[in-house]
Order: C-alpha cells, then structure tokens, then sequence
C-alpha cells in the first residue's frame, strides 16, 4: 500500500453531518482535518494555522466558497483546493476555475472517490515534474520563467504562478515555437482530457495569455484541433 502523504487539511462545511463524517474519515485515513462551519471561520484559521490542502464547501453562510477560496489565494497560490458543490453546474465549475482552484467534486460522492481526488492533487502540485526536460529556467523573450520558484518576471514586475499555471506554462515552454497536443497536457497535468478538464484548461491558457501580453514578440496561439503554440519570434540564445 502506497503511504499516505502528511498532509493538513482545511476543511469548510456548513452541513455539521457531513463535515463530521469527512472530518472523521479524513482523519482515519491519516489526514489531520480542521472543520470550519462557515467561511469567516475557515479564513481565520487559515491565517492562524498551517495547510498542504483546503476543501472548501461552495454554498456557506457568513462567507462562501468562491470569496475564501480568493482570500486563500491572496495569501498562498501554491495551496491545493478542491471545492465541495451540490449542483452540477459548468458555471460554478468555471468560475472556482477561474479562481484558481484544483478541482471540484459535486455531491453526493463517495469517500474513496474524494481521497483518490486529494492524493493526485497533492502529487500534482507538490512532487511531480511536468514536461520533457529537467530545466527549470527558461527566458521567454523578455520574461524569465522559474518554475522551480513558480514565477514569471519581466524587469521589475513579477507574477506568482499556481501549481497548474506553471505546469502548463513549462510544457509550453520545453515545445517552444511547436504544438502541444492539448490531450497530452491534459493527461499530464489534469490525469483525464475529459469535457470540464478541457475547459478548465482554457482558462488557464487565458490566464498565461495575460500575464505574458508585455512582450509582442510572444504569442500563445491556439492550434484548431490540435492545441497550443507557445510562438517566441525572437528567441534568447542559449
């Protein structure tokens, strides 16, 4: 049996039962689990406490899902989050996206199915290297991409990336001015190139769009029926 990673997890759920059953269960399984009732309170213990994750329920009194997790990211870009949704709505799966979340799992879900969900996130965003090469440095016309710091920089300015955008961005950057296969990256970075995973990815390409628009000499293109082109027309040498 695989060992279970220390992870600490924040969890907000304003349905006392069922937070005390993922409480419990989380914490069968190894994971030591704050339950918070509402937002305020989940935020609160977030700035007094230490979390690798955050399960955040969408629908909360005082505060909701969507507003802590902005809050979260304010503080940590890094930090995992999986939002809790009963509706299995494409707008609250994008805008959670949009935010900057992992992933989502609606109700009603089975316990197995949420662990393997946290395991893989955790993985993804702590332990797993994406991409072709082992470089971490790469320079993108004026910008310099770190992905081991997961940042971008140009001149002064510096972007703080998530987990995903610097995945992605490092796929796009190991196939520099070539295609990459949008089934591919989502396998790797999203592990299945379904429908929300697909979307969820094109998000994320508009995010990366924005942060690198300072430079004209970069374009992130999209390839119809293919993928994306990271294009650098005047590249630095090596």
């Amino acid at each position: 049996m695989e060992e279970t990673p220390n992870i600490k997890i924040l969890l907000a759920e304003d349905d006392a039962n069922l937070g005390t059953i993922l409480k419990a269960y989380l914490e069968a399984k190894g994971f030591p689990t704050t339950l918070c009732v509402d937002g305020q309170e989940a935020h609160d213990a977030f700035l007094q406490q230490t979390f690798n994750f955050c399960i955040l329920d969408v629908m909360m009194p005082v505060k909701d899902g969507f507003t802590l997790a902005k809050e979260i990211r304010k503080v940590d870009k890094k930090v995992p989050i999986l939002f809790l949704t009963a509706k299995n709505m494409q707008e609250d799966i994008l805008e959670g996206l949009k935010i900057g979340a992992d992933d989502y799992i609606t109700k009603p879900f089975s316990m197995e199915e949420l662990l393997l969900r946290i395991t893989a996130i955790y993985r993804r965003s702590y332990t797993e290297t994406v991409g072709d090469t082992d470089k971490t440095l790469f320079q993108i016309g004026d910008y310099t991409f770190d992905y081991a710091r997961q940042t971008l920089k140009i001149g002064n300015k510096e972007q703080k990336l998530t987990s995903k955008e610097s995945q992605l961005l490092k796929m796009l950057c190991d196939r520099v001015n070539h295609v990459l296969d949008r089934s591919e990256a989502l396998k790797k970075i999203w592990l299945d190139d379904n429908y929300f995973n697909a979307r969820s990815m094109d998000v994320y390409i508009a995010k990366l769009r924005k942060y690198l628009k300072d430079d004209p000499s970069i374009e992130l293109l999209n390839v119809h029926g293919k993928g994306f082109k990271l294009l650098v027309s005047r590249e630095e040498e090596e």
